[in-house]
Formats: structure tokens, sequence, C-alpha cells
């Protein structure tokens, strides 16, 4: 089979780097592809928000399956667009990606289904948010409604940071029409978990468990990210933990989103906070999560074609895959300055030496490959530019196993934390 996958991210190299290992796969093709997704998928020069090139290529080229990656397209309706021609995709459709395009409805929509989450409000005026803000205990979420790569969430612990996050999103349009409508919402503690499942419309097959790192910042300090390292499996959440966050919370989406008529089918991401009182959601994302799917994808021993199929024909019930034991971390390396204004075009070097450590790999994000001056290199073409991934028998050995394939790659400028797994080891009993 022909396969295409949408996307230029590090979840995308993760995503083809695991389809290539497939014996279903004759051919894979990468849309537009980054600086080292080459090594495994054809790189085709078409973006991902251009629905029809993408349905142009597929048709004329036989792709027998679609992947869309990021979140954008699929909550654009990019699914649609492609069954609609007939052409077999994977993804949730426009109406399903709300839980992703709209906190608002994703909010509104727990609340009809009785899952756990943070009390909130819903503000489409500057004014009556302010008020609002002015007078609730600290500290608060300020959320843009619709889509912001990852950067919309602010948390607030004083009066001043709340009305600047709203200012920044009603009045100055930081993330444009994204910010026209916010959510207000108490600010959970706890701690955090990624919570990634496939689902078939009826039935959902949990992947393994993981844990983002959202804070630019060693010791979670500095601005929220797209996400700077992960880890799997992440020790929080407990077997005891997990069997109530699918009986609480993911069976409940799939099954109202079903009653709704918007099946589900896809990849569901629930993004958990652990409580005192129990798991509740943070947020809802219709994709694999990034990094977390570098962390999680090496670590997966099925075929994770035989596990898009099953979703894309409604056969997952009884289904469950099988998972290697150790433990995998992966640290994001990114350009200086991100989340905020970076440079690009700086080369990249090490990294066949940071590939030679055993049990790692690197997934490329923002890089791309140029001849200029002679001879091809990697350049930085991104905010968070590889993601550094390594195995391990303990989450030990798989952070200092990483860091090392780290410490092999050169770049001007490169920021990286160097806490990725701290949580981790404070469970494990090595660190307090």
């Amino acid at each position: 089979m022909k396969v295409l996958v949408i996307g230029s991210g590090g979840r995308e190299h993760a995503i083809c780097w695991k389809i290539a290992q497939s014996a279903r796969v004759d051919k894979l093709f990468c849309a537009p592809g980054n600086g080292g997704i080459s090594k495994v998928a054809e790189p085709v020069d078409i973006k991902a928000e251009d629905m029809s090139g993408l349905v142009r290529f597929a048709k004329s080229n036989g792709i027998g399956l679609t992947i869309v990656g990021p979140e954008a397209p699929l909550v654009n309706g990019l699914v649609d667009v492609f069954q609609k021609e007939g052409l077999r995709v994977f993804g949730p459709g426009k109406r399903a990606s709300m839980l992703e395009g709209s906190k608002v409805f994703a909010k509104e929509a727990m609340k009809r289904w009785g899952v756990p989450t943070a009390a909130f409000e819903v503000f489409d005026d500057y004014k009556k948010a302010r008020e609002y803000v002015e007078k609730k205990s600290l500290p608060l979420v300020v959320k843009a409604d619709g889509l912001a790569a990852g950067k919309g969430v602010i948390i607030c612990y004083t009066r001043d940071e709340a009305l600047k996050a709203l200012e920044d999103m009603m009045v100055n349009k930081k993330f444009g029409k994204s910010g026209e409508r916010i959510v207000i919402e108490e600010c959970l503690e706890g701690e955090e978990a990624s919570i990634i499942v496939i689902s078939d419309g009826r039935h959902v097959v949990p992947l393994a468990t993981s844990q983002d790192h959202k804070r630019a910042l060693d010791d979670d300090k500095g601005a929220n990210t797209g996400g700077m390292g992960a880890y799997s499996p992440a020790p929080v959440v407990t077997p005891e933990e997990e069997r109530r966050i699918m009986d609480e919370i993911v069976v409940p989406v799939i099954r109202g989103m079903a009653k709704e008529g918007m099946p589900y089918k896809g990849v569901l991401y629930v993004g958990i906070m652990v409580t005192a009182e129990g798991p509740k959601v943070l947020e809802f994302n219709v994709r694999f999560g990034d990094p977390e799917t570098q962390a999680i994808f090496p670590r997966l021993k099925s075929d994770l074609m035989e596990l898009i199929e099953r979703s894309i024909d409604g056969k997952l019930k009884g289904y469950a895959p099988l998972w290697d034991t150790r433990s995998c971390v992966c640290v994001v390396m990114a350009s200086g300055g991100y989340p905020g204004k970076y440079e690009k075009g700086k080369e990249i070097e090490g990294l066949d030496e940071a590939e030679g450590v055993g049990d790692t790999v690197v997934f490329h994000a923002g890089t791309r490959s140029t001849a200029e001056g002679g001879g091809e290199k990697i350049i930085t073409d991104g905010g968070r530019v590889l993601g550094v991934t390594g195995l391990g028998e303990d989450i030990e050995s798989a952070i200092k196993n990483t860091y090392k394939a780290v410490s092999k790659i050169r770049f001007e400028n490169m920021h990286f934390r160097r806490d990725i797994g701290k949580r981790a080891l404070a469970h494990s009993g090595i660190i307090t």
C-alpha cells in the first residue's frame, strides 16, 4: 500500500518512522516533510493546509491511506474532503475535531456529559471578562477558544498577569480570531499526564501513558511552549488512575460524541491533571501529541498500520497492542528564544554521532536540508528543532541515554531543558 503522512514536525517524523516499519507499506510519502523525514519517506512539496493539492496528489499517486498529523487540517475539515473524494484517511472529521478546535465547545460538552474538569466561564466581551477577573480569586487560567499552536493557555498567578492575558487575546488579537472568545477557569493543582487513545467511533484502545513538559525552562519555569520534552510511561498514572480516566473521561466522551451525531474516529489526546479529587481534563487534542508521540512510538511493538486500519474499519474491539517494557525519554532541542522570536538557518552538527548512541533516534521537527555552500547540510527551520529520544531499562537509564545523545548535537543558540523526566525519578524514589 502507498501511504501519505501529512505534516512537517517531530510528530510526523515519528509517525513516518513507525509506519515505515510496517510490512503493509510499499511506499511512504510525507507532505511537506522536513530535513530528516527523507530518511524514511519521500518528501512531497505540498503544504498541510493545501487541501486541493493534497487530494490531487493522493488521487494521482494511488495513495491507499492518508494519515493527518497536525491539528489545523483536521479542524479545517481535511478528513471530510478526502472522504467525499472516496479517499481512505485517518483522523476525526471537522465536527468531531471541535474538541480541539474550540475550547468552549469542549468545556460545554464535558459539562453535558458529566466529565470532570475545572470550573469555568466563557466570555466574548472584553469588559465583562475584565470585571470577572478583577473579582475572582487567584490563580486563574485564561484560554483562547481556538487553535494557538499550544501557546493559547496562560496560567495567571497575579491579577496583572490575568488582565494582560485578556488584553493580549481579546484586544491586541495576539492569536487572531482564536482569541475572540475565551475561557477563564480555575487553576487545578496536581500533576499533569497525557493520555492518548485510538477510537473507531465505539471502541477505544489506549496507548502507553506519557508526560509532557510545557514550560520553556527547567523546573517548569518560563513561557508555555508546544512541549520541551516527554517521557513514557508516566508513573503518576497508576493502573487505578488509568481505569478511572478511561471510565470517567474517555468512554463518556466517545459515547457523548456518538450520541450527538459526531462519532469520533481517530486519535484522541486527553491532557489530564491528577488531582487529590481524581483525574480532571485540562484539554483535548484530536491528534497524536507532540512531543509525546516521540516518547511513545519507540515503545510500540505492534504494527501501527494495523491499529490505524482497525480504527478506520471499526474493528478495535478486543485489540490490545504490544509494548516494550522499557522507559523512553524525548528531549526537545529548540532554537534560542523559542517560544518567542528566534533565528533560522543555523547549521546542525553531530546528528550522526547522536544517532550512533545505542537505543536512540533523533526525530526532526524544525529542520530542512540544503546544499548551499557545497555539500548537503541540515539547518534549523523552526522553533522546536529536534526531538532526541532514547530508551532505557528504567527511567534513570533512559534519561542518561537520551542526554548522552543530546550532548553530541550542536547548533548556534540551541536551547533545551536539562530536567526532562525529573518527576518520574521522584516517583521512583531516586530523587526527592
